[in-house]
């Protein structure tokens, strides 16, 4: 791929086709060496190297000593198995079973810290447990579910419906106008941001919608604009919780735009130069999104087409 956003370009195979088979799995976790990820309330396990941090790798023996019953099967790396596992609560592991290991880190710490790889590796974790968290209950009848196909999926002994994970699609779109003496783009900003951030406009789709139809409805809605072309841009999982950010560029019919004080407090419009500044952090009054958020790419993809 051109262009490789945060929490993308997992490398691991995940073995869809493989992991209902509770043989094959039971297989995988008595493999020699199987390894595991450990986190900590969705924070993976890192340690220091020579060019930075990586996530502490160990056998799944000894993960599972420190944690029984919070694992999870998380796919293939060169045909050796890889899982993950949590610890749950408030006091951090490192001062007791993972002493001098390491330290845990917040996802989007870890966006920035560690490969693209292991971060996408850690972002799978994290959608994974959450998910886990948040749906122990039956949805059809109310009863304790249980775990099946290595945490990919959670079956109701009582009634047999089965639970998998969500993934909610975001528009995340960069509103451009050519008209006028240059093109611009349009940056909005939310009250609990800091001082001088702006980012893309974004919102959930929702039933019935196509992708276009969400972008020009959310448009539409906070910024009082009409869109009248969308160009895809890329996408990028979102692990916080659950996410697939869905990034176009939003051609719009002019430049009268209105924020509508809810999601939107105010809005900006920029020309080709005054985006390179604000992404290269010489702007004076604004600031851009972080470099690993996809809403930052839209932005330079403009900024420098």
């Amino acid at each position: 791929m051109v262009l490789q956003n945060a929490f993308s370009g997992n490398p691991l195979d995940r073995a869809g086709d493989l992991r209902n088979d509770f043989a094959w799995l039971g297989a995988q976790r008595d493999h020699p060496d199987a390894m595991a990820m450990v986190v900590w309330e969705g924070r993976p396990l890192v340690e220091p190297v020579a060019n930075g941090e990586q996530i502490v790798w160990l056998s799944l023996k000894h993960a599972l000593d420190m944690v029984r019953d919070r694992d999870l099967f998380l796919g293939l790396w060169k045909d050796v198995p890889v899982f993950a596992v949590e610890f749950e609560g408030s006091i951090d592991p490192t001062h007791g079973p993972c002493h001098g290991m390491g330290r845990f880190i917040e996802l989007r710490e870890a966006a920035v810290v560690l490969s693209g790889a292991e971060a996408a590796m850690a972002g799978e974790t994290k959608g994974l447990f959450d998910w886990r968290r948040r749906h122990g209950f039956c949805a059809a009848c109310g009863q304790a579910s249980e775990q099946a196909s290595g945490g990919w999926k959670r079956v109701c002994p009582s009634c047999q419906t089965e639970h998998f994970p969500r993934v909610d699609p975001v528009t995340i779109m960069l509103p451009v106008y050519n008209g006028g003496d240059e093109p611009r783009c349009l940056l909005g900003r939310q009250a609990h941001w800091e001082e001088g951030r702006h980012s893309a406009l974004a919102g959930f789709m929702e039933p019935g919608e196509t992708i276009e139809e969400a972008c020009a409805r959310e448009v539409k809605e906070e910024a009082g604009l009409r869109v009248v072309d969308v160009r895809y841009h890329s996408s990028q999982p979102w692990p916080f919780p659950a996410q697939l950010m869905i990034g176009l560029i939003a051609e719009v019919a002019d430049d009268n735009a209105t924020p509508d004080q809810t999601e939107l407090e105010a809005v900006i419009w920029l020309t080709r130069k005054e985006a390179q500044a604000v992404l290269s952090g010489t702007h004076a009054t604004f600031k851009a999104p972080p470099p690993y958020a996809i809403a930052h790419q839209l932005i330079r993809t403009w900024a420098y087409e």
